[in-house]
């Protein structure tokens, strides 16, 4: 109960601090760090739930006839609000990101599973639907191995094979995975620029 609690009041912050850098425009990407969006396919959902959360407290406020009852909904109403704004602005403000060392694929405040170029044997566009689930992580059984799976609306369109399999950092725990499957708003492009990294390594180290 407790670890279920610390994690849910982690998680409060992180809205809020993504938020925060939203509103001072200071994504959570350093000076030599490449970003690669994937909020595309969530924004219009997310904002479609934040029109209807403003609309919903000046709408309960006429029809609740009870005072209490008005300030409650208000309450939860702008709480909902602020943290729908908080977890759109954490899908701006934390891509992925391509660095010198590696790839550092996120999903929101709390998911940040990093690759090393030198355990990345293979990076190809792989469009897939998710089975229904909210869970932004998905572990898949393969031949190979754990293909970890960082949907984004049931999505991935990407995947980068390791060469070994890789032990990496989830929320969830570490979990030793062969594959990393992801979304992104252009993977050709994404594709093309890890290509680019994976070449220049496989250059300096041959």
């Amino acid at each position: 109960m407790g670890g279920h609690l610390k994690r849910a009041l982690l998680l409060e912050v992180a809205i809020y601090v993504c938020l925060l850098r939203w509103v001072l425009r200071r994504p959570a990407v350093r000076s030599r760090e490449e970003p690669v969006g994937y909020a595309k396919a969530v924004t219009p959902v997310l904002c479609l739930w934040i029109f209807a959360s403003a609309a919903e407290i000046p709408l309960l406020h006429v029809l609740l006839p009870w005072h209490a009852a008005r300030v409650v909904s208000i309450v939860l109403g702008a709480w909902g609000l602020v943290w729908m704004l908080g977890l759109l602005a954490s899908y701006r403000v934390r891509p992925h990101v391509l660095d010198a060392d590696g790839l550092r694929v996120r999903n929101g405040p709390r998911v940040d599973v990093r690759l090393a170029w030198v355990d990345v044997a293979e990076v190809r566009v792989d469009r897939r639907d998710l089975p229904t689930s909210v869970r932004s992580i998905q572990p898949r059984e393969t031949e190979a191995g754990t293909d970890l799976q960082v949907a984004v609306s049931g999505q991935v369109n990407m995947s980068v094979r390791t060469r070994n399999p890789v032990t990496v950092r989830t929320p969830a725990g570490p979990v030793t995975v062969a594959a990393v499957s992801f979304f992104v708003d252009e993977p050709r492009d994404a594709v093309a620029r890890i290509r680019g990294h994976l070449e220049r390594v496989r250059t300096s180290t041959g």
